[in-house]
């Protein structure tokens, strides 16, 4: 009940797009005014969240985009400009102003959990693999056990980001804020120009 070749391959091509080792200056990027037991539940319910979109997306996902007339380039589009957003607050120093625990709560849901996380790469490559499974037993299994995986690798990442930010310190932790949203400003303008690549391909 179990295809090891799905598995693998299902695992790396998530790791490589959801990159949980890259998600660690963003992550300390944007919880850097919160306490260590929030950022820890951030982490978990960023998890939760990223982990619910794909799923549901896997599921539902190609009917809904149908059903609305969204192509994939528009939906890779909108989580670039939504990302961009979020970089310019991190190079200005706006994410480091003091928020109030509801607010923490909406940084784990966007942009970490999506699209951040359940970003329209690991979406798409989400929904192709449960379409290629065709709704076999065993394919389904291989790849919610690759999906599980890389979940947990994710949460590891930002579990133990604390740990990064008590070596780094205050100075080192906004150095690599300002980093993280440089990289995060060039994702989003990746996923942008990828967006306008597909619309003039497919025009």
């Amino acid at each position: 009940m179990f295809d090891a070749r799905l598995f693998i391959e299902v695992f790396i091509t998530l790791f490589v797009i959801m990159d949980p080792p890259g998600t660690v200056p963003i992550f300390l990027g944007l919880t850097s005014a919160m306490t260590h037991k929030q950022r820890a539940r951030a982490a978990r319910t960023a998890i939760f969240v990223a982990a619910g979109v794909i799923l549901a997306f896997s599921i539902f996902g190609q009917q809904l985009l149908t059903y609305m007339h969204i192509s994939i380039p528009a939906l890779q589009a909108s989580g670039g400009v939504l990302l961009f957003l979020i970089s310019m607050e991190l190079l200005t120093g706006k994410m480091e102003e003091p928020q109030a625990s509801s607010k923490n709560v909406n940084v784990a849901l966007v942009p970490l959990g999506t699209p951040l996380l359940a970003g329209p790469g690991a979406i798409v490559a989400s929904m192709l693999f449960v379409q290629r499974a065709d709704g076999d037993a065993r394919s389904l299994v291989s790849i919610f056990v690759g999906f599980v995986l890389v979940c947990v690798c994710l949460w590891v990442a930002m579990r133990f980001a604390s740990v990064v930010h008590r070596i780094l310190g205050e100075g080192g932790t906004l150095l690599v804020t300002r980093i993280a949203g440089l990289l995060l400003a060039a994702i989003a303008v990746q996923l942008i120009a990828d967006a306008v690549i597909a619309f003039v391909q497919t025009a």
